[in-house]
């Protein structure tokens, strides 16, 4: 079977939208013929990792709308309207490559991984051949309690993106994606509602866009539980990984952490954003300023040694559809403590680690607390959430399983009636 892929973020050795760009283009490209779509921003990295090893069944098309290369890497530091208009376009500028692939290669499924926002449309849509949208989120919302604590900027930027989906679910062709695709995959209840609202016929749940493959779990599996370097096994140290933004919610961890109270014990946050300085200003003002430790943006790698030397992972984003970090995290066999919201809502349960009701930011934090207190103090608790965890991803979110999981549903919907009309 010929698969052609629309992955505007694809990238090896990559976290995020990239590495989910990737990885399911290896692993679906295992049980088909696969042709990727995506951005010249990926090029260097995709060619140099061809020149080191080239699966097989897998091929790429690189494309940009008038040759404007955007690195949406750096997304973070740029405008988000400009983010979206690139990608709005570069989906147009996909849907004419593809017509034309189409022509020469007669693809049996079409199918959109990247970027996977509900509010955005693929035109890949109108191929008259069967086409799969997903997996998509997005539709999660900061809950309005939670805006007290943000900086006037980062009330701009909630209110951008709100603005933003409400202007996405006018277009028609966001719609249309929805209607005519012949399977939706959602990662959050909260996007399968929209989509139902949109008309689409077959939605199908996985839960969580992203995944670990077999060399990152071997990994991350080997992880120690406590670091032989450590001079002092007694201290406890939490740990926050991901862009110092405000939604990502590291200031409600940081409020947690000193509540807590916990004498011997540390927080240690890796990352790099807008929010740094904030952050760093308010554990001052918390006096835990001497036992909390911004590490900055450091490399997968680092990232894993860092890890390995740490006992419970917090991540209390706001709205995240699909977080990589909580994978990671229960691979290696530490608990989590996150928001019952969006992506790790789904990911985290009651066995692997602690979902936080996000009513208010002050429950939020007192809840926080008594969790990252309780695991402290009981080992045999972070023993046995780390264990459940590790045993949780093996089953449920490794890339692997994602790629069969897509193999069955292309195959599945070949054998459906295929008058598909051809529109455009």
């Amino acid at each position: 079977m010929k698969v052609l892929l629309s992955a505007y973020a694809c990238e090896p050795g990559r976290g995020s939208e990239p590495g989910v760009g990737w990885n399911m283009a290896c692993q679906i490209a295992k049980h088909h013929q696969v042709w990727v779509l995506t951005s010249n921003t990926h090029r260097p990295a995709i060619e140099a990792e061809l020149a080191r090893h080239q699966p097989p069944n897998l091929n790429f098309v690189y494309l940009d709308p008038f040759n404007w290369v955007y690195d949406w890497s750096y997304e973070g530091k740029r405008s988000q309207w400009s983010v979206y208009l690139h990608y709005y376009l570069w989906q147009i500028w996909a849907y004419f490559i593809a017509r034309r692939l189409h022509q020469e290669m007669s693809f049996d499924v079409a199918h959109h991984i990247t970027y996977g926002r509900y509010s955005s449309p693929s035109f890949l849509v109108f191929l008259p051949i069967p086409f799969v949208w997903g997996p998509v989120g997005g539709a999660e919302s900061t809950p309005k309690p939670f805006w007290q604590d943000f900086s006037t900027r980062a009330k701009v930027y909630e209110t951008l993106r709100n603005l933003l989906r409400w202007v996405g679910e006018l277009d028609p062709f966001v719609h249309l994606s929805a209607r005519k695709s012949t399977a939706a995959i959602v990662t959050t209840p909260e996007t399968a509602t929209r989509l139902k609202v949109f008309g689409a016929k077959r939605i199908e749940f996985l839960p969580g866009q992203t995944g670990i493959n077999q060399q990152e779990f071997a990994h991350l599996e080997k992880l120690p539980l406590s670091s032989d370097e450590s001079s002092d096994e007694s201290v406890i140290r939490f740990v926050s990984i991901g862009r110092l933004l405000h939604w990502k919610g590291f200031h409600l961890g940081i409020k947690a952490f000193a509540q807590t109270g916990l004498d011997q014990s540390e927080y240690w946050i890796i990352g790099e954003g807008p929010e740094r300085e904030r952050l760093e200003e308010l554990a001052n003002q918390l006096g835990i300023a001497d036992r909390t430790f911004f590490l900055g943006r450091i490399s997968r790698e680092q990232t894993f040694h860092t890890l390995a030397k740490c006992h419970v992972v917090v991540h209390p984003a706001l709205h995240d559809f699909s977080p990589t970090v909580c994978l990671e995290a229960m691979v290696a066999r530490r608990p989590v403590v996150c928001l019952n919201l969006g992506g790790p809502a789904i990911q985290i349960t009651e066995e692997t680690g602690f979902k936080i009701h996000a009513q208010t930011p002050d429950q939020a934090v007192n809840d926080m607390a008594k969790a990252m207190t309780l695991l402290a103090k009981d080992p045999d608790l972070r023993l046995r959430m780390g264990q459940a965890g590790q045993k949780r991803v093996r089953e449920a979110f490794s890339w692997e399983s994602k790629g069969q999981f897509f193999a069955q549903l292309y195959k599945e919907i070949s054998t459906q009636d295929k008058s598909y009309v051809k529109l455009g």
